[in-house]
Order: structure tokens, then sequence, then C-alpha cells
């Protein structure tokens, strides 16, 4: 069953105090020797598809200009990135899938790590999988989910530019997509949640999501 998150005024005002803490840069894992030691402090990812604006979206939740670096080249992201959020739990950065400018070699690499990080990290919670709001569930994206859904690592949808669709666009596009997590996507939370960087849409919401998860015993 479906975690349900509580939207009401204390518990928004609960997941800004706390991104209004110290929130910090901890670790760039370029390999498996690098990873921290999985000690049980409670770890969020954050993964999508390259250019679906995670950087921007991190930097957004935390408060921060450049706590994760935003490029406007795809796929620029070339490592597991880990931000300590005062203490509470890790935010963990993925990198983006779905497009680089690098050998097939180095893609796989890349890629063998996630999939390690996601089935074997304990202290994983929950993945906030990304999806653009313009563009709904693409092919990639599908690849993604279904290797959570077969490693069992539950996971919540997460769009983003919210506000570049019109609201009926939107809309349309939150529908599809809900309806295709109860059918196909054992591991997805039933409901997605839409959000925007620029208009700070979704953001206070965001913030009480990952609060509550990382609360989660």
């Amino acid at each position: 069953m479906s975690q349900s998150f509580v939207f009401d005024p204390e518990s928004l005002k609960a997941g800004q105090r706390l991104f209004q803490r110290e929130c910090k840069f901890v670790a760039g894992v370029a390999n498996h020797e690098a990873m921290p030691p999985d000690d049980g402090m409670p770890e969020i990812a954050v993964a999508g598809r390259s250019n679906v604006g995670k950087s921007s979206l991190i930097n957004a939740v935390t408060g921060r200009k450049a706590l994760a670096r935003a490029s406007k080249t795809p796929g620029r992201t070339q490592q597991i990135n880990m931000f300590d959020i005062d203490g509470k739990f890790r935010l963990v950065d993925l990198p983006g899938y779905g497009y680089a400018k690098e050998s097939k070699e180095k893609i796989a690499a890349w890629n063998g790590l996630i999939y390690d990080y996601l089935r074997e990290r304990r202290s994983l919670r929950r993945v906030c999988l990304l999806v653009d709001s313009r563009h709904g569930i693409m092919p990639a994206d599908k690849d993604s989910m279904e290797i959570l859904d077969r490693s069992g690592v539950r996971y919540i949808v997460i769009l983003t530019k919210a506000d570049k669709p019109k609201a009926a666009e939107l809309a349309a596009t939150i529908a599809t997509v809900e309806e295709e997590l109860r059918v196909k996507h054992v591991a997805a939370h039933g409901k997605v949640f839409p959000t925007s960087s620029d208009k700070n849409i979704g953001i206070a919401e965001l913030r009480a999501i990952l609060l509550q998860v990382s609360e989660q015993v």
C-alpha cells in the first residue's frame, strides 16, 4: 500500500524548517570503492532522464542556488552525488539516463554503479523519479521504472516543469501517468506530484514528502 503524505500547514512548515538548516555536499561517487559506508542514515535518491531538471529541483527544494550543479548539457552529471540534509537523511542525485556524450563503456559503468546502488543499498528509503510534464512517461523512463519494480525499490513520480504545459494538458498527463502507475508498476506510489523549480510549484509539498519518507521506520 502506498504511503499517504500529509500536506497540512504544520507538515509544510516542518519541511520548510528542515531545509532552512544545513544542507551540504558530502560525496561524489564514481565507482564502488568511493561509496560511503551503508551506515543506516536514510537515503532518498533522485533519478530521471538527462535534462529533466534534477539539479534545478534539488536546488529549489534545498533553497540553495548551486548545491547541485545545473547544466544545459544533457548527461553532464557523471557520478552519484550525495548531500547531507541536516544530519537527518542523505539526498542522492543519480546521473541522468537516456543521453550522454560518452563512450558505451563509460555509460555501462555508470549504469552498473547506479543499478548496484538501487539493488544493494540498505539505507535507500525511496526514489523520486522525475518525469518531464511536457512529455509524460517516455521509453527511457519506462525502462527505469521496470528496473525499480523488479528490484522492489519504492518510488514516487515527480513531474517537473509543470508551469510549461497548459492546465488541461497537465491534468491529462497526470491522469495518464497515474493510471499507468496503478496498472503496471507495483513499486510506484499511486499519485504523482507536479513541480516547477522556476515558479516554486509543489516545492513545499516535495519538502514535506522528503521529510516524511526520511522519518519512516
